[in-house]
């Protein structure tokens, strides 16, 4: 078996460790952070807050994978009063249920939308244009993109179907992502898997497969690979810990533009001192914007839908998420069309901006599988046993 180099300990990076490791290789996961998960890491202190809204979604492969290994552990239970809390802000007011033409698209049976269309006017054919619009926005908490109607029709559409899957597909680690990436690192140090933390890589081995599993803007920049490119999403992100109030709504989702926010103690307590409700947004927004347009937009959303939440502030932070929120397809583009796992002179990159398939987390988990294979097939043993995922 060969040694196997992985440049970041990300969710990707922690994944084809594991799978390697498992498989027999002999690992070692360089981080330039001091801690692991990337952009699954969860804030230590009081306030327990991932970077920007994070789920898991249980209908794909990553889900089957995960829970072989006993490694979703206590996942947050959604009081049922508390889904009865959902708002939409449409036409300028807050709403319990969506306009119609939004409800005949979700209620459709599901019909494969086309990859060379953009999801507004396919969408716009099928319900007339105010649903195909709210449809749209209401994708965005899977998207992170501040025009899902631009983007292809196939792509907005399996997103806005999973999101709105009855049962609900999205899932919550409790104690946030920061405990399942803590389960993950366990299953890679038990394997024998060496990780390094602090340690930053600038020049890769030259005598070993290496699987580079980081943002595509490092990766470039690591390869020296212009060809490294991709659109995502800029998004504007806001925690707010706000003194608990009776009646807050648990989810408020803009239908008249692109944000989402989302009230994550009402489903993990422990998130939050008590007394305290730690509200989460993210409002994508064009190029030409800045976060403290995105900001207003929030806190737009904020005055319709949480009284008083000014003057319940007890701790506040603000962020722009620029070229981190994944990949999002244009009209005539699938995911094969993204840049390659397999760059050659044995480098694989893994992450949520290759070619891979999977909504959010499940495209770094794919492509991270799909990096081991080709890395120990090409370079060890052929007969890799990928069945367990």
């Amino acid at each position: 078996m060969p040694h196997l180099t992985v440049v970041g300990g990300g969710f990707a990076g922690l994944t084809a460790a594991i799978t390697a490791a498992e498989a027999g290789a002999k690992v070692t996961v360089h981080e330039a952070h001091h801690t692991l998960g990337g952009r699954a890491r969860t804030a230590q202190g009081p306030y327990r807050t991932n970077e920007g809204p994070h789920a898991i979604y249980d209908g794909g492969p990553h889900w089957t994978w995960l829970a072989q290994r006993d490694l979703i552990g206590p996942l947050a239970p959604l009081p049922p009063l508390e889904a009865t809390r959902l708002r939409l802000r449409h036409k300028g007011v807050l709403r319990r249920v969506p306009p119609l033409g939004m409800l005949k698209l979700l209620r459709r049976p599901a019909r494969r939308a086309p990859v060379d269309v953009d999801f507004l006017t396919w969408a716009t054919e099928q319900v007339g244009e105010e649903g195909a619009r709210a449809a749209a926005h209401y994708a965005a908490v899977a998207l992170f993109h501040h025009d899902p109607g631009g983007l292809s029709a196939a792509f907005v559409h399996e997103r806005l179907r999973r999101s709105t899957a009855l049962p609900p597909e999205a899932h919550y680690p409790r104690g946030g992502w920061a405990s399942l990436v803590d389960r993950m690192a366990a299953r890679a140090w038990n394997l024998g898997v060496r990780i390094e933390t602090l340690s930053r890589v600038s020049t890769l081995p030259t005598d070993a497969p290496v699987i580079v599993a980081t943002s595509l803007d490092a990766a470039r920049h690591l390869l020296g690979d212009d060809s490294l490119t991709w659109p995502s999403g800029r998004t504007t992100l806001i925690d707010l810990a706000v003194r608990t109030r009776r009646g807050d709504p648990f989810i408020v989702s803009d239908l008249d533009a692109t944000g989402w926010l989302e009230r994550f103690t009402a489903q993990d307590r422990t998130l939050a001192p008590a007394g305290e409700q730690l509200v989460q947004g993210q409002i994508p927004i064009a190029p030409h914007e800045s976060r403290a347009d995105g900001i207003a937009r929030a806190e737009q959303l904020l005055d319709l839908a949480y009284d008083g939440w000014r003057d319940r502030v007890t701790w506040r932070r603000e962020a722009l998420a620029g070229g981190r929120t994944g990949a999002v397809d244009l009209p005539g583009t699938t995911w094969r069309d993204r840049p390659a796992v397999d760059r050659g002179d044995g480098v694989y990159l893994a992450g949520d901006q290759v070619a891979a398939p999977g909504v959010l987390s499940e495209v770094s988990f794919n492509s991270a599988l799909t990096a081991v294979s080709l890395a120990l097939g090409q370079h060890g043993p052929r007969s890799l046993d990928l069945k367990r995922a």
